[in-house]
């Protein structure tokens, strides 16, 4: 396997464990909310969140990197911060009120959304294997959803 290939391998490796990861943030989260306020789930989670990360990036000496953000990179990163914040509001909320498992599979539609926007805003081509793709998901979803 040469070195493009073991960069392709890991990307996917890192993804599907996101979503591993993501998967059990579903089921924490929903047993989590049961009986307290969404909002405050959401907060204490993001709180729990930073400590982790600030923790990771110090052991790891990521903080000396913080001069090479330039102003764009600044103003993008708070943009997916701020959208990132609204996702996690969003998702708490519904999972208090709905099924983790339909509220995920909604929240999975985040995948039809970036082809789309990606599509429009980063030239990123639309080809009939992807097209399909977005239909089978939000299909999929559907099926989750629909009683």
């Amino acid at each position: 396997m040469g070195g493009g290939e073991i960069a392709k391998f890991n990307w996917i490796i890192f993804a599907l464990l996101s979503a591993i990861s993501a998967a059990l943030v579903a089921i924490f989260g929903k047993l989590g909310v049961s009986n307290i306020d969404s909002t405050l789930a959401t907060t204490v989670r993001a709180i729990i969140m930073t400590l982790f990360l600030v923790i990771v990036s110090l052991v790891l000496g990521k903080f000396q990197l913080l001069k090479t953000i330039d102003n764009k990179a600044l103003l993008f990163i708070i943009l997916a911060g701020v959208s990132g914040a609204l996702s996690w509001f969003f998702y708490f909320l519904a999972l208090k009120l709905g099924p983790a498992s339909g509220v995920a599979a909604l929240d999975r539609l985040s995948v039809v959304f970036v082809l789309i926007l990606s599509v429009l805003f980063l030239a990123e081509k639309l080809t009939l294997k992807s097209a399909l793709g977005v239909i089978f998901i939000t299909l999929g979803a559907i099926l989750m959803v629909v009683k």
